[in-house]
């Protein structure tokens, strides 16, 4: 009896044992014959019609259907053994380009019976890798499947009993797309019942087809509009189920248990709102107030906070850390680089003035202790901090992963706020929430606006709010492409406007996506470098990246001769980085040049003008955080987005949006488009890969939003989902694999 869960190799035909098998098993990671009706086609041949060839690239691999329009034997002398050895050329055409492909043979009779199963007019499926002879394109190592050829092996009776259609499947290296269709084939035709997840009126509702029906489709469809059908079964499944796991997360977590904070015990919100030099804007208050009444409840808080850079969430979410000190609670930031961590702790110092000095001379009656807590600090240095933290002295504590370490101890742990949080992990974030006596209130920020989708399916345990609005006094950004493959000597340009800015007494930053160019990069060898965070990183391009010393020393003696230009990166000791901050902030550096440890945080008010080398190597979002590093000071700011990359590229596309709008959330779309979630997100986010595997958040929006919409009733009916035991199966097991632990402890 074949089910699902039965061995793939149950419905592997004899061609397809051993090594092939062993290839479909490891190569493609497939082990049931539930797992290989998963394995769905990335397209179809339609068999009835040559197959539209686009230009071709060497190398290129291709499968298509095409037809001979040329066939010719030559006849010459084998060099090794003397004997006469056949060359059968054969022209075949597409609906583009013709390809030619050459057999040979060392019988006279087996270059015959080439010859007639190839001879002019036959049509088949064809694979193989396009190359280039003499200026000739040619189809090379070609294999196929021939219409109407009479062959009695194995792929050829597959394709016979094919439809219009011909699924091309995902590959790996040794295994063919007909071989994954013919044991797909067998599968459908041996298969008992496929359990049905969705229940009746689930389907009725929602207009989806049974499962049976879909594995059909999918696999075999008759016209594009099964293929449409069934891949909408198969989407609005996934949808559900995360749904599903999302929605009972949602309950569990209004079912918890948590310490109200009312803030009735202080008046150091309202003693810093007295203070504040400027009217806060209309989302702010509102987001403000959405968090304050959040607070207030005795269930945890779990939300999402989301705004352009700049827009102020620093300031919201200090505004409830204060509400919650307020309470006779603690608050903790957690920041991911100690570049950020430290620019936190001064600006909110600077923010709070005596309201920060708790206990100390001049310090203000209601004042608290903000401390920080890095990873560079020396046990000395940490005692005094960490005995402050776990007494309750100090109300805010800012930190890195440092805060995560068991010697940490809260006092009374009340808020949790994240910054940036993509760039945190699952077992981070749940390490710091695990130090609060009951469950804290919990509040992730990110400037990486995030479409609607992506909150609902990815954060969909969090209540989202968004800042929209840029507070007065952000100028605009003017941003330019600088596309050197076409204009190289534009990059002289580049430096005379960096030192026109300079000169009206403004500062500027030139990011790098290296930070030294290493000995053996002019070897043999692959480039290596360190990220901003230390780890190593390989880069196999050879292109001779910007590398921030290297850049420094040039323009230091070339270009920018006579201006105070210095470095910053993640390899330079803590304390000098601070130094290099505080020196840049102050105004004593002129020109800062920096990789992406300037990323998110980082406000100086001064700097207008920003230059990103190699620009190309940055995402779309990472480009827009960090030409959010300029105009923030009420000046106009620059940002030249300087590359190498030839036009008509992906990356050149990238670069032409970034260019063309400063709104995020756009931008925040082209992002998705162009990369899966998963990477989008981080790796950390989904398990080192994107969780989502038929859906894609932007395309499949209606889906979703049915999908959350049946979420919802089936919880509200059932929240055990007993009366569905095979849809809570599948819930519970993604409850427990590393994309619900991403969405769970968010």
């Amino acid at each position: 009896m074949i089910t699902l869960e039965s061995p793939i190799e149950s419905v592997l035909g004899a061609s397809t044992k051993g090594k092939k098998a062993k290839r479909i098993v490891e190569g493609l990671g497939l082990r049931t014959v539930g797992d290989l009706l998963h394995h769905f086609p990335r397209r179809y041949l339609k068999t009835g019609e040559l197959t539209r060839v686009e230009e071709l690239e060497e190398g290129q691999l291709l499968t298509l259907v095409g037809e001979v329009v040329g066939s010719r034997t030559h006849t010459y002398k084998d060099r090794r053994t003397g004997k006469p050895a056949y060359r059968l050329d054969v022209t075949l055409r597409t609906d583009g380009p013709s390809l030619r492909m050459s057999f040979f043979a060392k019988s006279k009779h087996i270059s015959e019976w080439q010859a007639d199963r190839l001879r002019v007019g036959r049509r088949g499926i064809f694979l193989g890798k396009a190359g280039t002879f003499r200026s000739e394109w040619q189809l090379t190592n070609p294999q196929m499947v021939l219409f109407g050829s009479g062959d009695e092996d194995a792929a050829q009776m597959s394709l016979d009993a094919m439809g219009d259609y011909y699924p091309i499947y995902p590959l790996t290296h040794g295994v063919d797309s007909w071989d994954l269709q013919r044991a797909v084939t067998f599968a459908l035709t041996v298969l008992d019942d496929v359990p049905e997840l969705l229940p009746d009126e689930v389907r009725a509702e929602h207009k989806v087809l049974d499962i049976r029906t879909a594995y059909d489709w999918i696999h075999a469809p008759a016209d594009q509009g099964e293929v449409a059908r069934a891949r909408r079964r198969f989407r609005f499944e996934e949808a559900l189920v995360t749904q599903l796991v999302l929605g009972r997360r949602r309950r569990e977590l209004m079912a918890l248990g948590a310490q109200a904070r009312t803030g009735d015990q202080g008046r150091l919100l309202e003693r810093f709102d007295e203070r504040l030099p400027f009217e806060l804007t209309e989302g702010q208050r509102s987001v403000g107030a959405e968090l304050e009444h959040e607070l207030a409840q005795p269930h945890p808080m779990h939300r999402l906070l989301q705004g352009e850079v700049g827009s102020g969430k620093t300031l919201v979410a200090l505004r409830a850390m204060l509400r919650t000190v307020d309470s006779g609670g603690q608050a903790a930031l957690l920041a991911p680089t100690e570049v950020l961590a430290q620019q936190h702790h001064r600006s909110i110092t600077a923010m709070l003035g005596d309201l920060a000095a708790g206990g100390m001379l001049g310090g203000d009656p209601d004042a608290t202790t903000v401390e920080l807590l890095t990873g560079s600090m020396t046990k000395a240095q940490r005692t005094a901090p960490l005995s402050r933290i776990a007494s309750g002295e100090a109300g805010i504590v800012v930190g890195t992963h440092a805060l995560l370490e068991e010697t940490v101890m809260f006092a009374d742990l009340g808020l949790v706020v994240v910054d940036e949080q993509h760039r945190f992990g699952v077992e981070q974030r749940a390490a710091l929430t695990d130090k609060a006596g009951t469950p804290p209130h919990v509040l992730v920020m990110t400037a990486t606006p995030i479409p609607r989708t992506v909150a609902m399916t990815v954060f969909g345990d969090l209540e989202t709010s968004t800042l929209t609005e840029l507070p007065a006094g952000r100028a605009p950004i003017q941003t330019n492409l600088v596309p050197l493959a076409e204009h190289p000597q534009w990059i002289g340009r580049v430096w005379e406007r960096v030192r026109e800015e300079v000169e009206k007494g403004h500062q500027a930053y030139v990011v790098c996506p290296r930070i030294v160019r290493d000995e053996m990069e002019q070897g043999e060898h692959d480039q290596l470098d360190l990220d901003e965070d230390g780890n190593l990183v390989v880069d196999r391009t050879g292109t001779g990246l910007s590398a921030v010393v290297d850049v420094a020393a040039d323009l230091s003696e070339g270009p920018l001769a006579g201006l105070r230009v210095a470095c910053l990166h993640g390899r330079m000791p803590p304390d000098e980085k601070d130094r290099t901050m505080r020196a840049f902030a102050a105004g004593d550096i002129d020109v800062l040049v920096a990789t992406t440890v300037i990323e998110v945080g980082v406000d100086v008010a001064n700097a207008t003008a920003m230059v990103l080398l190699d620009a190309e190597r940055f995402g779309v979002s990472q480009l827009h955080q960090l030409r959010g590093r300029v105009g923030r000071g009420g000046h106009p700011g620059l940002c030249l987005l300087v590359s190498r990359c030839d036009a008509d590229t992906p990356a050149r596309a990238r670069l032409e949006a970034v260019a063309a709008t400063t709104d995020g959330f756009e931008l925040s779309r082209v992002d998705l488009e162009q990369r899966r979630e998963g990477d989008v997100l981080g790796k950390s986010q989904s398990g080192f890969r994107s969780s989502l595997q038929n859906l894609r958040v932007l395309r499949d929006e209606a889906t979703i939003l049915d999908a959350r919409a049946a979420a919802k009733e089936l919880l509200d009916a059932d929240f055990e989902l007993r009366q569905v035991p095979g849809l809570a199966a599948a819930v519970e097991q993604l409850e427990r694999s590393v994309q619900s632990e991403f969405m769970d402890k968010s």
